[in-house]
């Protein structure tokens, strides 16, 4: 389990991974060696798997974006790993329903996706069918997790101790 700290050491670095230990310790109210031993804790315990460049994929050709179902009749898993390793495949989710995997892939056109459906995801042994949806426009995407205290909250908790 992690405390409030940690877990507004854990808010600062989702909006800012480049963001320098001092200055993290001065947001949290803590000498920058303990805050260091803190995130070193929590990576070794899995609560940071790794620090990410967010890349504008507009600006890279990546223009479209869709989300794939797809129905399978593999029980052990192989097809997963198999859509896992297609770099166009952004994410891949075992769900609950008439459907196996939902997919979030990138690409950049309709011609590609097309050619992802058909040559990759569709002529899989195992895969029955596919239903696709296309996105029309990115209202919110993030990687942030909602995490229940935010650096303001600590500030007043701890002015709060103190008096």
């Amino acid at each position: 389990m992690i405390d409030e700290i940690d877990q507004a050491i854990l808010s600062i670095l989702q909006q800012d991974a480049r963001i320098s230990n001092v200055e993290i310790a001065r947001q949290v109210n803590l000498a920058p060696s303990a805050v260091l031993e803190r995130l070193r804790k929590l990576e070794e315990r899995g609560y940071v798997r790794g620090f990410f460049a967010e890349l504008d994929a507009r600006k890279l050709g990546f223009g479209l974006t869709a989300f794939v179902l797809v129905r399978t009749d593999d029980r052990h898993g192989e097809t997963a790993e198999t859509l896992a390793r297609m770099p166009e495949v952004l994410e891949v989710h075992h769900v609950a329903g008439e459907d196996c995997y939902l997919l979030k892939v990138k690409t950049h056109d309709a011609e590609e996706l097309g050619v992802l459906l058909r040559e990759k995801i569709g002529d899989l042994e195992h895969v029955h069918s596919t239903k696709t949806t296309v996105v029309l426009q990115t209202v919110k995407e993030t990687t942030a997790l909602p995490l229940k205290q935010s650096k303001q909250e600590l500030a007043v908790k701890r002015t709060r101790k103190k008096d």
